[in-house]
């Protein structure tokens, strides 16, 4: 793997890694807080940035199966949610091509 480079994002309402506190998404890029993930409360976001993920995996998940891959933290290489490939049902396709960032893995900052 090459170098990683880094973004920085613009403005106000900046969501960052709690360990590392790398630029991941704004407030605008959020599109619902009412998920859950392992660590409780989570955010689905229309896009991030400053991340990897990994191998494509089917999940049974809470909305029906699913084809996710972990989001991992391009600053400190720490999973931090998911984003989704495929869904199944006819009913959850808004979500591919999302991601999800779990609270508990996230901060805000300038948050004026």
């Amino acid at each position: 793997m090459g170098k990683i480079i880094l973004e920085y994002l613009d403005g106000n309402r900046i969501y960052v890694c709690t360990k590392c506190h790398i630029h991941l998404s704004n407030y605008e890029s959020i599109i619902s807080k009412n998920f859950r993930g392992g660590t409780g409360k989570a955010f689905l976001f229309e896009q991030g940035i400053n991340y990897h993920v990994g191998i494509p995996e089917d999940k049974d998940l809470m909305t029906g199966k699913h084809t996710v891959q972990d989001l991992i933290c391009n600053g400190c290489n720490q999973v931090i949610g998911w984003k989704y490939i495929k869904a199944y049902r006819e009913s959850e396709k808004y979500k591919e091509g999302k991601i999800i960032i779990e609270r508990h893995y996230i901060k805000r900052i300038k948050w004026n």
